[in-house]
């Protein structure tokens, strides 16, 4: 075990965040070679291995945090990657990802700052692939059954990675010309590189795993025919239905959803032009939804050059401490900072935030494009508009980071294979990760041994890159019990498992 006085030798101590003008003049990552592997191993000697460690709780994976951190303590960095890939096909994802909850959930957090898990978490990762512990595993023998995985974000290379170590053959389908999902166009490079994303697919690549990118289940390829040919299908499409803002003026020119912007500045990233169809170089930005995709913009938009940039919640400013109605080990609504929330408040000197406001409508120029945005305090708890608080401020660039419904409806896929929704607007699915389904019009899918499976942002909504992993996981174990008969593969979780946040 650890040192069991480690926590009152060692106060607590983030790895360092590169500067602020640094890291603003390039896209690299904000953590990039500031993993110092004796901070890490001080940090992780911190942990008390508890009797009863309720970071296990509060991480969906159900990590081995207590084991890992023991080894990393002792620089036993071989050992810990071990413990760490028992539950985490991607640790080097939620190492970067991931607003760890487990944090929270510290057993320290009750009365002292909590052990920092989720830089030893990064820092272990990335010693994984730095000395060699992630090599390929491909199948000792075949199974003789195919599986197709709809979609190649976390849930879906999850589930792909799974079933391919098992013995099934499995192939991603993937609409976007490249694999990651959201991972590849959705996070910006300074929040991962994609270079960590490029080397786990070829490990999947090595082990069996094949990718079909540019092909769109629904409208490519016939959702039904794609069951036909195979033994199971994972549905892991995320939930890409983008949610509007109907406030007069949207029509507007230079205002965009979010998730668009930011795949236009990924691409330039990933090499394919020179600059974004959409920049907010030298402009007012004004984004609405204080989201982590929000503050995504936020450092997307300083990267590119932008004169000012606010971000509007409509949400009161939460406070720093947790409210009576959030305790330990719950994941607290409190008042955080993120590296793009600094890097806009060293520019400005003050949070660019601005809490308890909703957007009324957007006013333009004579040629169509927006200009100003009128804004008015709202009421806490019913969030109307509060009369004589309105105002206006600059937009040039307004982004719509609102947040996602759920997945995209009345698309190919979901007619051809007779997909309905459950009350959360989600594909709906039963206890064991199965779609429930209706006859879907025009033809009859005949279902081969396996059946369709849902996975991920898909059937849960819009959640965390932790809860994406572990539902693939979960969905990857359910398809090999249909195939099988049993299964050897961990389920960290099932579908009705809700996240421990008030």
């Amino acid at each position: 075990m650890n040192d069991p006085h480690g926590f009152l030798k060692f106060p607590r101590r983030p790895v360092p965040a590169r500067p602020v003008q640094e890291r603003l003049s390039d896209w690299n990552e904000v953590y990039a070679g500031q993993a110092r592997l004796p901070l890490v191993s001080e940090q992780a000697g911190r942990c008390m291995d508890c009797g009863i460690p309720f970071c296990h709780s509060g991480c969906p994976l159900g990590n081995l945090i207590p084991e890992w951190n023991t080894y990393a303590r002792r620089e036993n960095w071989q050992a810990a990657a071990e413990r760490l890939h028992a539950t985490n096909n991607f640790p080097e994802f939620t190492g970067r990802l991931c607003p760890a909850p487990c944090e929270d959930a510290c057993v320290l957090t009750i009365n002292a700052d909590p052990v920092t898990i989720k830089n030893v978490e990064q820092a272990i990762a990335d010693q994984i692939w730095e000395r060699g512990y992630a090599a390929p595993r491909p199948p000792e023998r075949l199974s003789g059954k195919t599986v197709a995985v709809v979609g190649s974000g976390p849930a879906g290379l999850a589930a792909a990675q799974q079933l391919t170590r098992i013995g099934h053959t499995v192939a991603v389908y993937e609409r976007a010309d490249r694999i990651g999902g959201l991972l590849r166009y959705g996070i910006p490079e300074f929040k991962m590189e994609k270079r960590h994303l490029d080397r786990r697919i070829e490990q999947m690549r090595a082990e069996g795993t094949k990718f079909r990118t540019g092909v769109e289940i629904g409208s490519d390829l016939d959702a039904a025919e794609l069951v036909e040919r195979h033994d199971a299908v994972v549905i892991a499409v995320g939930a890409r239905g983008q949610r509007e803002l109907p406030v007069p003026g949207r029509e507007l020119h230079g205002i965009h959803q979010a998730m668009d912007y930011l795949t236009l500045a990924n691409r330039v990233t990933q090499g394919d032009c020179d600059a974004p169809a959409v920049t907010a170089d030298g402009k007012h930005v004004v984004i609405i939804g204080g989201g982590d995709t929000g503050s995504d913009c936020m450092g997307t938009a300083l990267r590119q050059g932008a004169a000012s940039v606010v971000q509007l919640d409509i949400n009161p400013e939460p406070g720093d401490d947790r409210p009576d109605s959030e305790p330990w080990p719950v994941y607290p609504k409190i008042y955080r900072i993120s590296h793009a929330h600094e890097e806009a408040r060293g520019r400005r000197g003050a949070d660019p935030r601005v809490f308890a406001s909703a957007t009324l409508r957007f006013e333009g120029d004579r040629t169509g494009r927006v200009r100003e945005l009128r804004l008015a305090e709202v009421e806490p708890e019913t969030r109307r508009p509060l009369p004589g608080t309105e105002r206006g401020i600059p937009a040039d660039l307004v982004l719509l980071a609102l947040g996602f419904y759920g997945p995209e409806r009345d698309t190919g896929l979901m007619r051809q294979l007779g997909l309905t929704l459950d009350g959360r607007g989600n594909f709906a699915r039963n206890a064991g990760f199965g779609a429930e389904t209706a006859d879907p019009p025009g033809r009859a899918v005949r279902r081969r041994t396996g059946g369709i499976f849902i996975a991920g942002d898909a059937g849960r909504g819009q959640s965390l890159v932790v809860w994406a992993i572990a539902e693939g996981r979960s969905a990857a174990a359910a398809t090999d019990r249909c195939l099988s008969g049993s299964t050897v593969l961990p389920a960290p979780i099932a579908p009705q498992d809700r996240p421990l946040v008030a």
